[in-house]
């Protein structure tokens, strides 16, 4: 798909689009049933991140969000305790 079209589609997707393309992309499946591709999932993906982009979504309410002020942060979200350490 070029970049014009992919565009394009960006500015005709509706609310309930953005919203189904996301839970596409969540349960990996289309409303049938179907299993989105890698390919699939990744347009998918790329979609509803610029949707969010171009309509200015609220960032916490932006796809891949991460809470920054929950638990464990102080009140400018770094994170407070112990660290992890991520071993393989």
């Amino acid at each position: 798909m070029s970049d014009m079209n992919f565009e394009r589609m960006i500015e005709q997707l509706t609310p309930q689009m953005y919203e189904g393309l996301k839970r596409g992309v969540e349960l990996g499946k289309w409303p049938d049933g179907r299993t989105l591709s890698s390919e699939q999932r990744e347009l998918c993906l790329e979609a509803i991140l610029r949707f969010e982009a171009k309509h200015n979504v609220a960032p916490e309410q932006r796809t891949g969000h991460i809470d920054r002020h929950g638990c464990g942060s102080d009140q400018h979200g770094e994170a407070q305790g112990d660290s992890i350490k991520w071993v393989n």
